[in-house]
């Protein structure tokens, strides 16, 4: 079965995650991870990508991100996995593959989902059973939304700084968003729109995505497809409220 095409759209946020080889370990030493976020700032500017939130988890990463130029994005983490693959297999005397082949994304919409898609990404650790606390795992930007604690590598999504007048307020805000913790409906559509590559937002978001990339919104039915369907990588639409 042929595999379904990815869908990036300019100035739309995209969740990606990228698991280890058959979910073995990619992070082995704090050093790891200082050298992953590294690369991934390097990666994501030259790609003209602009990163909202992220955690690097002992054998996946989670990253949200907005993309300037949609169609910069697989190649930004081709990059980026290739140097920090050399890295590991050298400081680590390994050899072979680290990561699985092909990353998953969906596209966010961001006025429904982007701030409960951060706090799912930010409460990876709490759910792995990592910690009680996300203020408690270094490795992602928690700390930043959280209590404004400095990260130069993440800017903030515009919807953020609607949460309070000032960095205390928002901040005070995003805890209490956290500790509310998210509906099951919310964590299961955010999950599955990865699992199938699929966009999670609302209905009016969703169709506006497969108008402009021909990729269904929803999952196909099992069974053989039908003739004719047409698939598009990239497309573009102009910054917005979305």
């Amino acid at each position: 079965m042929p595999r379904r095409a990815r869908s990036h759209l300019d100035h739309v946020p995209l969740h990606i995650v990228q698991r280890g080889h058959n979910r073995d370990a990619c992070f082995f030493s704090e050093d790891d991870y200082r050298s992953y976020l590294y690369w991934l700032d390097e990666a994501l500017r030259d790609a003209e990508c602009t990163l909202h939130a992220y955690v690097l988890m002992t054998n996946h990463v989670h990253l949200l991100l907005t993309p300037t130029r949609a169609a910069a994005v697989p190649g930004a983490l081709i990059s980026l996995g290739r140097r920090y693959v050399q890295r590991i297999n050298r400081i680590h005397n390994r050899t072979g593959t680290l990561w699985d082949s092909r990353y998953k994304s969906s596209l966010i919409h961001a006025n429904s989902y982007l701030l409960s898609c951060q706090r799912y990404i930010e409460l990876n650790p709490v759910r792995a059973g990592l910690v009680r606390d996300p203020a408690d795992y270094r490795w992602s930007s928690y700390r930043l939304h959280a209590f404004g604690l400095p990260n130069p590598i993440v800017a903030s999504h515009p919807l953020y700084y609607t949460l309070g007048r000032d960095g205390a307020a928002r901040q005070v805000a995003y805890r209490r968003l956290v500790e509310a913790r998210l509906e099951r409906a919310v964590t299961d559509n955010i999950r599955s729109a990865l699992a199938h590559g699929m966009p999670v937002g609302d209905s009016q978001f969703l169709a506006m995505v497969e108008s402009m990339t021909g990729i269904p919104s929803q999952p196909k039915p099992r069974g053989r497809p039908r003739q004719g369907g047409r698939l598009v990588l990239t497309g573009k639409i102009e910054p917005g409220p979305i």
